[in-house]
């Protein structure tokens, strides 16, 4: 009769709550007590068949209750169960069940493909998310970043124009104390900023522009149209100044005072009656 503590590994087949086979792997590490080594050795003749059957019925009844992730998230409850009945069923026989453990859970291996697939679904998913939401940060940051561009590019031509026009306006202040009038200073202005800007153009070897038309009398002409254009404008402006004036005068004029006719009566009424009195 052997007094050390031994196991035995069981291996059992069975159905899910979620209609999925899966095999389990059981060991029990049992020994014989030495107080009932006689009923050990004479009750009992093959005890690693007694505690298969015992393992085999436990496991049985317990794993169809669960579902698949049930049965890996509660493989403790599983093996306290099967140690509770055995213990209660071998202590008669002389035996005492140490531990059992359930070592292995092996589902069928379609169904670990499923679960495989499912969990790099779920992980495509998530980084399909950060993704998305990375992409959402770049393109926000890019256009706020466009908008400061713009900004600050406004901002600087403002500042470029500001500065063109209060550098005109001592130009032509300059002129007007060595005797040319504002019309001619404002000429020269426009011919030599018209030779600025073809300068400017023939600079560049690689460029395709062409300014049209480029002699000193479109200067000129532009300059006149600018003149005539200001003129016309201050004086559609004044006559509209002046519609609108004699306008308010007829339409005062139009306002005549209404008498309430039953108001009239009684004016007259009560100057009769002051006139008998």
């Amino acid at each position: 009769m052997n007094l050390k503590i031994q196991q035995l590994d069981v291996i059992i087949e069975t159905k899910t709550k979620d209609n999925v086979f899966v095999k389990l792997k059981v060991s029990v590490q049992f020994m014989v007590v030495k107080e009932t080594v006689y009923d050990a050795f004479y009750k009992l003749e093959y005890p690693h068949d007694q505690i298969t059957s015992y393992v085999f019925d436990v496991v049985r009844a317990e794993v169809p209750k669960l579902k698949l992730d049930d049965v890996f998230e509660r493989k403790d409850d599983i093996a306290i169960a099967v140690k509770r009945e055995l213990n209660e069923a071998m202590t008669t026989y002389g035996y005492t069940i140490i531990n059992t453990l359930v070592t292995d859970i092996d589902p069928d291996i379609q169904v670990k493909n499923a679960m495989n697939r499912i969990n790099a679904a779920d992980r495509e998913k998530t980084v399909a998310e950060f993704e998305a939401e990375a992409s959402r940060i770049r393109i926000v940051a890019k256009a706020k970043a466009e908008a400061e561009s713009k900004r600050l590019q406004g901002q600087g031509i403002a500042d470029q124009r500001r500065e063109i026009a209060r550098g005109l306006v001592e130009s032509v202040d300059v002129l007007n104390r060595v005797g040319i009038n504002s019309q001619e200073a404002s000429a020269l202005i426009v011919v030599t900023q018209h030779y600025d800007t073809l300068q400017a153009i023939g600079a560049d070897s690689n460029s395709n522009l062409i300014l049209l038309p480029n002699s000193p009398q479109a200067g000129s002409e532009m300059l006149n149209n600018m003149v005539a254009s200001f003129s016309a404008s201050n004086q559609v402006g004044e006559m509209m100044k002046k519609g609108n004036r004699k306008k308010s005068k007829e339409d005062y004029k139009d306002v005549t005072p209404v008498i309430d006719l039953q108001d009239q009566d009684d004016y007259e009424d009560n100057r009769d009656d002051e006139d008998e009195e």
